[in-house]
């Protein structure tokens, strides 16, 4: 949770929502606010294109002004902001190595409509060494995130295989929030259980199989509830594939806390198909928290 909260902007009106949910984070947190923007050089052809310095100016100027308009929101909140040509993935990730949370608009300029999660938030959820956050443009009831919602707060939790580091991060927001956390679990009947038999026998077996995870959901979470007693914690035992699950009950949250394993190498990308369908779809903004790999 140390080093500031660093949001990427380029000047649409994503980025600044994103931007927005930063720094309400950054002051809940009692930390400091880095807005970054990357412009990478317009290519040269053969002669030098008119104009190549009046681009950079101009995203010098547009993170300036973003910059004195947050300063001015944001009075006590310690801010700065950084103008860098390198590409907008690269210029984050680096960013995001000194940083405490990366938060990101789910889409900038770039895209076509109807595309829901841009690439460059696709790459750093998947490669940034801090948390990510990607906020989607406006909520399921019309306005802006902002970062004051009150409602509960989400993990997707696998209690057979817990994550430290992600049950940690959702506990933290919860508590900070003054919300409850809902501990989403999804389930699936045993594969090797005849479907004509499962058909005479589910919901007297479903019942003892559902009943057996939400007691190792209950064993998993003992640590972090006794770590967190102000947290109302609230498994959620779901009888569905982890993705669906996860969207759906997104519909209720102020924020989803999703992890993903560590990359090994530089270039390997560990964003599983659950968090991916998961950014895709999402209702609310969705954290994805690096933890190591089992």
């Amino acid at each position: 949770m140390s080093g500031p909260v660093v949001a990427g902007v380029d000047g649409s009106r994503r980025s600044l929502t994103a931007a927005e949910w930063a720094a309400r984070e950054a002051a809940r947190r009692g930390a400091a606010l880095r807005l970054v923007h990357a412009c990478p050089p317009l290519p040269r052809r053969v002669s030098p294109v008119p104009g190549v310095d009046a681009w950079q100016h101009v995203g010098e100027q547009m993170l300036g002004q973003t910059v004195a308009d947050f300063r001015v929101r944001h009075p006590a909140l310690e801010l700065g902001g950084e103008h860098t040509a390198a590409e907008p993935a690269e210029a984050l990730l680096t960013a995001a190595a000194s940083a405490g949370l990366l938060v990101v608009g789910a889409r900038g300029w770039g895209g076509f409509d109807g595309l829901a999660v841009g690439s460059v938030a696709l790459r750093v959820a998947a490669m940034a060494d801090c948390p990510v956050v990607t906020v989607p443009e406006a909520r399921r009831r019309g306005a802006g995130w902002d970062g004051a919602d009150r409602d509960e707060v989400q993990l997707g939790f696998d209690a057979h295989a817990p994550a430290e580091a992600t049950a940690d991060f959702a506990f933290r927001a919860a508590w900070e929030r003054g919300v409850p956390l809902r501990v989403v679990h999804a389930w699936a009947l045993p594969p090797a259980s005849p479907s004509a038999w499962m058909l005479t026998v589910l919901e007297e077996d479903r019942a003892r199989w559902e009943d057996q995870e939400s007691q190792v959901v209950s064993d998993a979470l003992r640590p972090w509830r006794e770590r967190y007693p102000e947290v109302t914690a609230v498994p959620d035992v779901i009888l569905l594939n982890p993705a669906e699950a996860l969207v759906r009950a997104s519909e209720r949250a102020g924020l989803l806390v999703l992890g993903r394993r560590t990359a090994t190498r530089p270039t390997e990308l560990r964003l599983g198909p659950v968090a991916h369908a998961v950014l895709h779809h999402a209702h609310c903004p969705v954290a994805v928290v690096p933890h190591p790999a089992h």
